[in-house]
C-alpha cells in the first residue's frame, strides 16, 4: 500500500513540477532565460574537464564563480523564487547540455557537474521526465533545518518555447515530509489493525480451544451448536475488520486524492494570476486605440463628405468646375456615393471589436477571481458574487442547451474561504447540469434566514434514484460513462461545506429533478 502511494505521489508531483517548469519557461524564456543561457554557455568548461580528477573541482568552482558574475543572474534569480514562493518547491536548478549547474537557488551549487546524474542523463539525453523520492540518507543535505525533510526530485527537459528541442535539464526539489508522513502513517494504521485482528482472533482460536477441550464430555448436539456459534462470531470479526480497513484505505485516497486537487488548483491559479496579468495591459490599450480609432472617423466623416460633395458637383459640370469629364472621373463618383455607408460600417465594425474586448475583460476578471489565492484562511465574502463567478465559470463547461438562472436576495457578509467554496459551489453546479440528459435549466438561489445563509442549487434533470441516493457523496461513487467522472466532486463539496460549519441536504424526484441545500452558519467560523 505504501508503494503504491509514494507511486501516485510521484506522478502527481511530476506533473506539477512540468506545470510549474513551462509556466517560467513560457513567462521567462525570450527575457531571462534565453539569454542567460547563451551566456553561461559560453564559459568554457571543457578544459576543466581536459585537467586530472584532483584539479577538476576547483577549476569548476572557478567557473561556477564565473557564471555568479554575470549580470542577468540577478534578475532571473528574483524571478524564480518569486515563483516558488507559496508553494512545496524548495529548490530549482537548471543544468545546461554539458551537464553544468548553470543556475541554482543555492548559489553555492553553480558550477558543479551533474552530467553522470541518471535524472540529467534520462532528460538531456533521452527528453524524458525523471523524478525520484531518494532515501533521507542517501540526499545531500545543505543545511542543518533540512535533517528531517524528505524531497521529491524531478529532472525535466527544458524545451525552447515553440519547438520540441532540449536546451537544458530543469531540476525541481519539492518537499513532500507533510505527504510522505501522512502515506506512512496510514499505511501504519493498516498494519496495526491487520496485526490486532490477527492477534484478536488467534486468543479467541485459543480460547474457544480451551472450551472444546473443557467441554469435550458434552453431548455431540451442544459442542455442534458452540463451534457454529464460534464460527459465526469470528467471521463477523474478519467481515468487520475487512471493512475498517477498506474504509480506512478509501478515505487515505481520497484525502490523498484533495490534496493533489488543491495543489493542482493553487498552480491554476498561480497561471491564470500571470495570464490575466499579461492580458489586461494590452487589452487596455488596444481598447484606447480603438475609441481613438472611432473619435478620428466621426472627426473625419464630415469633411470628407463635404470634399465628395464638391467634388461631384465639380464633374458634374458646375460652372466653376476644373476638372476634366472622363471615366475615371465616373468611377470616382461611383465610389464616393459609397463613403458614408463604408463610414458607418467601419464605426460598427470598430463597436463589435470593443464588445469583444469587453468580453474578454470579463472573461479574465471571473478567471482572477475565481482562483485567486487568499492571503488569509478566511475574510469576509459576498456569496452571491462568488456564486456569480462560479456560475459564469460553469458556463464554460456545461452544455449549450443547459440554461443556467439566477435567483439571489440581500446577503450579508460572510466570513469564510472564498476560495474552497468557489470550488464547492462550481462542483455542484457542473453536477446538476450533468444530470440533464438534453436541454434543461439549472437554477441557483440565495436567502438568508436568522442562523444561515442558504444556498439552493436546482435542476430539472432525471433525478436520483433512491438506491443510489445514500451514495452519492462516498468517495469515487459515480454514474457518469467510465473515463468522464472522478466520483470527487460531490465528495470535495460536502467536505468543504462541513469545514465551515454547514451541511448539504439533498432533496429529489426521480423524472423531475434534484435540489441540493447548502446551509451556511453566519457565526462559524472556518477549520
Amino acid at each position: 500500500m505504501e508503494e503504491v502511494a509514494r507511486r501516485n505521489l510521484l506522478n502527481s508531483q511530476e506533473s506539477a513540477h512540468v506545470n510549474l517548469m513551462r509556466l517560467l519557461v513560457h513567462a521567462l524564456w525570450t527575457s531571462h532565460f534565453e539569454p542567460f543561457l547563451a551566456q553561461a554557455q559560453g564559459i568554457d568548461i571543457d578544459r576543466c574537464r581536459a585537467l586530472s580528477v584532483d584539479a577538476q573541482p576547483a577549476c569548476l568552482a572557478m567557473q561556477g564563480n564565473a557564471i555568479r558574475a554575470l549580470p542577468s543572474l540577478v534578475a532571473l534569480d528574483t524571478e524564480v523564487r518569486a515563483a516558488m514562493r507559496g508553494s512545496s518547491v524548495f529548490r530549482v536548478k537548471v543544468h545546461d547540455l554539458r551537464g553544468i549547474t548553470i543556475y541554482s537557488t543555492e548559489l553555492a551549487q553553480i558550477g558543479s557537474d551533474t552530467s553522470t546524474s541518471a535524472g540529467w542523463i534520462g532528460a538531456a539525453r533521452h527528453g524524458k521526465a525523471v523524478s525520484e523520492l531518494p532515501v533521507r540518507d542517501a540526499l545531500r543535505i545543505s543545511s542543518v533545518a533540512e535533517d528531517t525533510r524528505e524531497f521529491i526530485i524531478s529532472h525535466l527537459p527544458m524545451a525552447k518555447p515553440g519547438t520540441d528541442r532540449v536546451v537544458g535539464v530543469f531540476e525541481v526539489h519539492a518537499d513532500a515530509t507533510v505527504l510522505m508522513r501522512q502515506i506512512r502513517a496510514a499505511s501504519q494504521v493498516f498494519q496495526n489493525a491487520t496485526d490486532d485482528n490477527l492477534q484478536r482472533a488467534t486468543r479467541q482460536a485459543h480460547d474457544a480451544q480451551e472450551q472444546v477441550e473443557r467441554s469435550g464430555r458434552i453431548q455431540f448436539v451442544v459442542v455442534a451448536s458452540l463451534l457454529a456459534m464460534l464460527y459465526v462470531l469470528l467471521l463477523a470479526i474478519v467481515r468487520r475488520s475487512q471493512d475498517v480497513i477498506h474504509q480506512q484505505a478509501r478515505e487515505s485516497q481520497a484525502h490523498q486524492q484533495r490534496l493533489v486537487q488543491t495543489e493542482k488548483l493553487a498552480t491554476l491559479g498561480q497561471m491564470v494570476v500571470s495570464v490575466a496579468h499579461q492580458l489586461k495591459t494590452p487589452l487596455a490599450f488596444s481598447k484606447s486605440n480603438v475609441f481613438t480609432a472611432i473619435r478620428s472617423l466621426d472627426n473625419m466623416a464630415d469633411p470628407i463628405e463635404r470634399s465628395a460633395y464638391r467634388f461631384k458637383r465639380e464633374v458634374a459640370g458646375d460652372q466653376d468646375a476644373t476638372v476634366p469629364h472622363d471615366l475615371h472621373d465616373l468611377q470616382l463618383i461611383s465610389a464616393i456615393d459609397k463613403i458614408p455607408d463604408e463610414l458607418q460600417t467601419a464605426r460598427e465594425m470598430l463597436g463589435d471589436v470593443l464588445i469583444g474586448m469587453d468580453q474578454m475583460s470579463e472573461l479574465v476578471n471571473h478567471l482572477h477571481s475565481f482562483t485567486r489565492l487568499d492571503k488569509a484562511k478566511t475574510a469576509s465574502v459576498h456569496l452571491n458574487h462568488t456564486l456569480a463567478t462560479a456560475m459564469y465559470i460553469a458556463k464554460s463547461v456545461i452544455p449549450g442547451k443547459v440554461r443556467l438562472v439566477e435567483a439571489f436576495e440581500d446577503l450579508p457578509a460572510l466570513e469564510c474561504n472564498g476560495s474552497q467554496l468557489n470550488q464547492a459551489f462550481l462542483n455542484l453546479i457542473v453536477n446538476a447540469a450533468q444530470a440533464i440528459r438534453g436541454s434543461g435549466t439549472v437554477t441557483v438561489s440565495t436567502r438568508c434566514d436568522r442562523e444561515h445563509i442558504v444556498v439552493c442549487v436546482v435542476d430539472t434533470g432525471s433525478g436520483i434514484p433512491n438506491h443510489t441516493l445514500p451514495h452519492i457523496f462516498d468517495p469515487y461513487f459515480t454514474t457518469q460513462p467510465p473515463g468522464e467522472g472522478a466520483g470527487l466532486g460531490l465528495t470535495i463539496a460536502k467536505s468543504i461545506v462541513a469545514d465551515h460549519g454547514g451541511q448539504i441536504v439533498v432533496d429529489t424526484v426521480v423524472g423531475v429533478g434534484s435540489r441540493f441545500k447548502v446551509y451556511l452558519p453566519l457565526r462559524a467560523a472556518n477549520k
